[in-house]
């Protein structure tokens, strides 16, 4: 049986030390067609699909262009890598934007790395490769950490130890999935920063989140500014709540309302009823001063 212990220490270090690893590395098994796995090799570049767990959505077109300029002048330096599925048939693993730009340079054939690796794995290279290489942006990382947790079946505990990031910064991104669509567009395109949004967060109400957004956005607020906006507007949805909260603490069913009224005319005082939502509660009688006290006593005792 594989050492899991071992590959998790292999992951922590890296794409390079995941393929170096023997554990990815099965040079021994052929899976038919011209080339083995462990074999470096031109291939043609129609015959790669790409990367399905690929975590990167958005490449820019201009550095593509350039990076496909200067394959034209030096060819592709450094090979991608692929996994074999079959006859004649490779995934990339990584180096997308190597096999875009290639393309647009027009290339027939691509140098690449023939790996065997299975799903988890694919998930887990991709997205390692992309942070060290491209710096995805923070909702991409965000939603590969998920895919990682979901599909590889991962505490954050251990997605931290795979990825040799500390737990609270894998918490930081995950968080980021919780606020609304249009403040993961915003951050995704880099109108606001990672701050920003962490500011956001704190906010329980979504349409004061948005509204804080797009004032972030139209008067170009730095961080500090946005964390203190976003305490102001914290605090007043606290308040709202605690209010709301003293109204259903103090709600009167309306046959209560009717006695209520019917006391304070039979004692000719205000009257006062306080309720919580358990049932519990207490009755306040007003009077200005003692002798009215004495007439309001005097009633109940004649009552008796």
């Amino acid at each position: 049986m594989p050492d899991n212990n071992k590959k998790n220490r292999v992951l922590g270090r890296g794409l390079e030390a995941i393929l170096q690893s023997p554990e990815t590395d099965i040079t021994s098994k052929d899976i038919s067609g011209d080339y083995v796995a462990g074999a470096v090799a031109e291939i043609d570049i129609n015959l790669i699909e790409t990367n399905p767990f690929q975590p990167r959505t958005d490449f820019d077109e201009e550095a593509l262009r350039e990076l496909a300029q200067s394959i034209k002048e030096q060819g592709v330096i450094q090979p991608v890598t692929v996994r074999k599925l079959g006859y004649n048939r490779y995934q990339l693993i990584s180096g997308e934007r190597r096999l875009r730009a290639s393309k647009l340079a027009g290339l027939t054939t691509i140098p690449v790395f023939i790996r065997i690796a299975n799903d988890e794995q694919m998930l887990e290279l991709a997205l390692i490769e992309n942070i060290h290489r491209e710096n995805l942006n923070a909702i991409e990382v965000a939603i590969s950490y998920q895919r990682l947790i979901d599909e590889c079946n991962l505490t954050q505990e251990q997605l931290s130890e795979k990825l040799g990031k500390s737990r609270p910064a894998i918490a930081n991104f995950l968080r980021l999935l919780k606020l609304p669509a249009e403040i993961q567009i915003a951050l995704r395109d880099g109108h606001i920063s990672m701050a920003h949004a962490r500011a956001l967060i704190n906010i329980d109400n979504k349409e004061a989140q948005l509204k804080l957004l797009q004032q972030i956005i139209e008067d170009e607020l730095n961080v500090r500014q946005t964390e203190e906006l976003a305490n102001n507007a914290k605090n007043a949805t606290t308040q709202g709540n605690a209010k709301e909260q003293r109204k259903q603490t103090n709600y009167l069913p309306e046959h209560f309302k009717a006695q209520i009224k019917t006391l304070s005319q039979a004692l000719n005082t205000k009257v006062q009823v306080k309720r919580n939502l358990k049932g519990h509660g207490s009755v306040v009688i007003d009077f200005k001063d003692e002798a009215e006290f004495d007439r309001i006593i005097s009633l109940f005792n004649h009552r008796q």
